[in-house]
């Protein structure tokens, strides 16, 4: 039997063969989805973000984003009108739209209702994150691995040791799953601001004798947790250092956003090496106390943190031998590698967005 025939048994079994009610499309649960997708003559579009795709898809999914204003145009070059196209997005919303498009463009279309939320209620397998890492030798030998997890989240290893840097489980659309990390030995967190501070994933992350270190403000919004204000260090252990730094507004009209003194930056020296996590700040004054820094943490995206200039001049001041920006929101931070070369500063951008 060819492999049409069994792709039209399936849509027959389903239900599944003309436009039903107002829409030219069908609408299927997840089981159909899944038994629909097995298919040659099926090919399986995630029309979400590229960000929302890279953070964890149906493996085999092409993704084109449905607010692209050529996403028919592009669909048609890498799908033949032959095939069925079986869509989804998050909840279905964009998909339906997708949906709608590509049949008035002469394609049939499934669409999974609910999205990717009801396959992943269902328990059916999606590709995992693969968050991407960065790995560092101190002068001594040891690893240090940071991983970019989300907007101003990071996890840090250091031997058997897990550091997580604002741990937050979702921003709008954004997610990170951390049921399959490590739990942490350390949880670092500047201040209270839901980008920041997430109650829910320090209690994932945490196991018996989870270290929770943060400001005055988030220690009394959770309950328990060791303060440190600007100034204050702290030997965590053996090798593990931990220095708490002024971050704080100085625009005109940006001040309320973080008020001197309340939040922190952090530095934090792992076997003789100086991390600069800097927190939301701007390019303060007390930046030119800061030296020695290895790797540096730098946010960008005004008004809550720094513009482009400000961060170039931050940098120029603190003089990391590895910069990473984060904390970008929609702010372009691509011109930065070139503007920062000369000073001898390599700009890895990842997507912490």
């Amino acid at each position: 039997m060819k492999m049409g025939k069994i792709l039209s048994g399936i849509l027959a079994f389903f239900g599944i063969g003309c436009a039903c009610g107002q829409h030219n499309y069908e609408n299927v649960d997840v089981q159909q989805f899944a038994e629909l997708i097995k298919s040659p003559d099926v090919a399986l579009l995630d029309v979400r973000t590229e960000r929302e795709f890279f953070e964890g898809h149906i493996e085999g999914a092409i993704n084109i984003d449905v607010n692209y204003d050529g996403f028919v145009t592009e669909v048609e070059q890498v799908i033949d009108k032959s095939k069925t196209i079986a869509v989804y997005c998050r909840k279905g919303r964009r998909s339906a739209d997708a949906a709608e498009k590509l049949a008035e463009a002469g394609f049939k279309v499934v669409n999974l209702s609910g999205g990717i939320l009801a396959w992943q209620k269902e328990e059916m397998e999606v590709t995992k994150r693969d968050y991407e890492c960065d790995a560092f030798i101190t002068k001594s030998g040891k690893l240090i691995k940071i991983y970019a997890l989300m907007h101003a989240t990071m996890r840090i290893s250091f031997g058997d040791k897990e550091i997580y840097v604002d741990p937050v489980r979702q921003l709008g659309d954004r997610t990170v799953d951390y049921s399959s990390m490590p739990k942490a030995d350390y949880i670092l967190v500047t201040h209270e601001h839901k980008d920041h501070y997430d109650e829910e994933a320090i209690k994932a992350l945490s196991k018996e004798g989870t270290k929770l270190i943060t400001n005055a403000r988030c220690a009394e919004m959770y309950g328990s947790g060791d303060v440190m204000a600007n100034g204050v260090e702290m030997d965590l252990e053996e090798g593990v250092k931990l220095e708490a730094v002024p971050a704080y507004n100085t625009t005109e009209g940006h001040q309320q956003f973080h008020p001197k003194g309340r939040d922190n930056g952090f530095i934090l020296t792992l076997a003789g090496m100086r991390i600069y996590i800097a927190g939301d700040t701007e390019d303060i004054a007390e930046m030119d106390d800061i030296k020695d820094i290895e790797v540096a943490f730098l946010p960008c995206n005004q008004p809550y943190t720094m513009t482009p200039e400000q961060l170039v001049k931050a940098a120029e001041t603190i003089k990391p031998k590895v910069l990473f920006p984060y904390h970008y929101g929609e702010t372009d931070v691509t011109a930065l590698p070139e503007q920062l070369k000369p000073l001898g500063i390599e700009v890895r951008i990842r997507h912490y967005e």
